[in-house]
């Protein structure tokens, strides 16, 4: 008796499942079942959104290293934002974490420019997108350049038509990156304000900020580093009490805290592009130095297990960095040298002797020196990483740099002069129609 009932069980479930299960098909949408095709993808979530017909956060499955996937794998967050079949697709190479991308009123500026899809790819290492345990031996360039292939080529089979590649900052110089390793995988890349560095403190930056704008604002920057320098005993005390309040931890002393994130003042600044008349006078009051003085240069920027960190590592390793110019407070400074300082106070403690890697400047430069991609920079003139920018790529047919004038690291298409910005979106717009 109790068989019979097993069996009858069994085929009672084995019918509801057979009408369950097309059920659920019949409910996906067009695209939510293209999705579940591919492989490599086996979480799909639905997101709110303002902006596209439809919103997706998927799982994509990549390997820890391409060259050796027996390495094992993690999972890499991958946002997908649709306008239609029929539409360019816009594939972001986000440089940090995709949380901002969540929201449902987000979209990129080309994509909403285009009316594209968009494809946004949180980086490896960062948020949702962090192997564990989190072998710092995978997180390179190359691996990099090696998942953003992996989901292009996945996402190829549902959107067949012209793919942009864009990003933001360290975004942007993923967007380089993954056009000198993949050339043929994007139609038009878009870089923004990314930077091109020579090594861990590049050089090329200091120089640049003793050059930057007026003379007139340059000297009000620096009277006002001097002031805070000055006024140290004063400010100090305050200083430490907040970063005990923010449970800062630093692997220096945090007078010497104090002095980087005074050395930090000046290319925070002029990189976000922040007001000089905001600048507090030399009279003003300790309140006003020292909250000044946070706004732009807050000290968790120092701490060796911030946000950011994944980001240091790379600079560390083959992407670079900047250095600073204490020459004109080194009276006033605890430390006697800067150099090395990304190393002593922002690195995990089993990297501190990590080597700079050159290979891959070289090898974006060679690159771009060679070959002629259908590229769009766009810098701030004002912005300190526009320094290292490939502002010296000249008389080529495809590529073209834009320098939005007094522009900062906020620089986009839209922000250019009208002129400019037409120009922009107008060879944009040729080389989509291009067969």
């Amino acid at each position: 008796m109790k068989r019979i009932r097993i069996r009858y069980a069994t085929i009672s479930l084995f019918v509801l499942l057979l009408t369950i299960i097309p059920a659920y098909l019949s409910a996906q949408t067009v695209l939510e079942q293209k999705i579940s095709k591919i492989s490599a993808i086996k979480e799909i979530r639905p997101l709110e959104t303002s902006e596209f017909s439809e919103k997706y956060v998927t799982y994509f499955t990549q390997p820890l290293d391409h060259r050796h996937p027996e390495k094992g794998n993690f999972r890499q967050r991958v946002i997908v934002s649709h306008v239609g079949f029929d539409r360019p697709t816009i594939i972001v190479t986000e440089g940090y974490g995709a949380s901002y991308a969540l929201h449902p009123k987000y979209r990129e500026e080309l994509s909403t420019m285009l009316n594209a899809n968009m494809i946004f790819v949180e980086y490896r290492y960062f948020l949702e997108s962090t192997p564990e345990p989190k072998d710092w031996q995978y997180l390179t360039a190359e691996n990099s350049a090696d998942d953003l292939h992996a989901v292009t080529t996945a996402f190829k089979n549902i959107y067949p038509g012209k793919w942009i590649a864009t990003g933001i900052s360290k975004g942007g110089q993923t967007t380089l990156l993954y056009r000198t390793f993949y050339p043929d995988d994007v139609d038009i890349s878009v870089p923004y304000v990314a930077p091109l560095c020579y090594g861990v403190e590049d050089g090329r930056h200091e120089p640049f900020l003793r050059n930057v704008s007026t003379s007139e604002h340059r000297k009000k920057i620096e009277d006002f580093q001097l002031e805070t320098l000055k006024r140290k005993a004063t400010l100090l005390p305050r200083f430490e009490k907040y970063c005990m309040e923010k449970n800062y931890t630093f692997n220096a002393p945090i007078e010497e805290i104090y002095d980087y994130s005074v050395l930090e003042y000046s290319f925070a600044l002029w990189q976000w592009g922040t007001p000089i008349s905001s600048i507090p006078d030399a009279n003003a009051s300790d309140d006003d130095i020292f909250n000044h003085l946070l706004t732009i240069s807050e000290p968790g920027y120092f701490t060796p297990d911030s946000p950011s960190a994944s980001f240091f590592v790379q600079a560390a390793r083959e992407l670079g960095y900047y250095g600073y110019d204490i020459k004109p407070f080194k009276e006033y400074l605890t430390i006697r040298s800067s150099k090395g300082y990304l190393h002593r106070l922002m690195l995990p403690k089993e990297l501190k002797d990590m080597n700079f890697d050159k290979t891959l400047s070289k090898k974006i430069t060679t690159f771009l020196k060679k070959n002629d991609p259908k590229m769009i920079f766009i810098y701030g003139q004002n912005d300190p990483w526009t320094a290292a920018g490939v502002t010296w790529l000249k008389n080529k047919k495809n590529i073209h740099v834009f320098i939005q004038p007094n522009g900062s690291h906020l620089a986009r298409i839209n922000t250019l002069p009208e002129k400019e910005k037409e120009e922009a979106m107008k060879l944009i717009n040729k080389w989509l129609e291009d067969k």
